[in-house]
C-alpha cells in the first residue's frame, strides 16, 4: 500500500484556509481537495505489509519521543513554477524533528526510502494545468494568510489510493491508517 506519515490539520484550521483560496479557484490550476490538505512528514510510497507491524511500533516509539506542538497555516510559496502551496509557522523545529522520526522509523522497518533532504513544510493546494502559466500570482495574493495556531497532538499514517477511474480531475483518496498520540 502507498503510505506517508502527516500531521493532518484540525477541520478549523481546514476551514479558515478554503476561505482563504475561495476566492483564487480557477481552472488554470488543479486544485487538491480539502480532505487532501495535511502536511506530509515522511513519504514511504509503496510499502509492504509484512513491514506494517515494524512500522507502526515505530512511528508510535517516534510519536511517543515528541511533545504536542503549536502550529498555524502561514503565507504560501511554490516548488518550481507550478506547484502552490500554504506554509506552516509556530513550532517548525518540532515539526521537522517529528518529520526526521518518522523518516527514521520508516527506514529502520525497512521500507526503502526516497534520498533524504531537509524537511520544508508545506500543504499543497494545487498544480498548475498550463507549463506556461505562472503560480507567483497565488503565491503573492496568499502571502498575507495567517490562521490560528492549534495543537499538533498526534502523528498520522496515512494511506493513499490513487485515482483508477481516469475520470478528469478525479483525486487520490487518503484514509488514515494509524494515529499515534504525541506526548505532553
Amino acid at each position: 500500500m502507498r503510505l506517508f506519515a502527516a500531521v493532518l490539520p484540525p477541520a478549523t484550521a481546514v476551514a479558515e484556509l478554503a476561505e482563504a483560496v475561495r476566492p483564487l479557484r480557477d481552472d488554470h490550476l488543479r486544485w487538491t481537495a480539502e480532505a487532501g490538505w495535511h502536511f506530509t512528514l515522511a513519504f514511504m510510497g509503496e510499502v509492504e505489509e509484512r513491514l506494517l507491524p515494524e512500522l507502526h511500533a515505530r512511528l508510535a516509539r517516534a510519536a511517543a519521543r515528541t511533545g504536542s506542538f503549536a502550529l498555524r497555516l502561514h503565507g504560501a510559496g511554490h516548488f518550481g513554477h507550478r506547484s502552490l502551496w500554504v506554509g506552516g509557522a509556530g513550532d517548525l523545529d518540532a515539526l521537522r524533528m517529528l518529520a526526521e522520526r518518522a523518516d527514521a522509523a520508516a527506514r529502520r522497518s525497512g521500507v526503502a526510502m526516497d534520498q533524504h533532504h531537509r524537511y520544508t513544510p508545506h500543504l499543497t493546494l494545487g498544480r498548475l494545468r498550463d507549463e506556461s502559466a505562472d503560480v507567483r500570482p497565488y503565491v503573492e495574493r496568499l502571502a498575507p494568510f495567517e490562521g490560528t495556531p492549534w495543537r499538533v497532538s498526534t502523528l498520522s499514517l496515512v494511506r493513499s489510493n490513487l485515482p483508477v477511474g481516469g475520470v478528469p480531475g478525479e483525486q487520490p483518496r487518503y484514509e488514515t491508517v494509524g494515529a499515534w498520540p504525541l506526548s505532553g
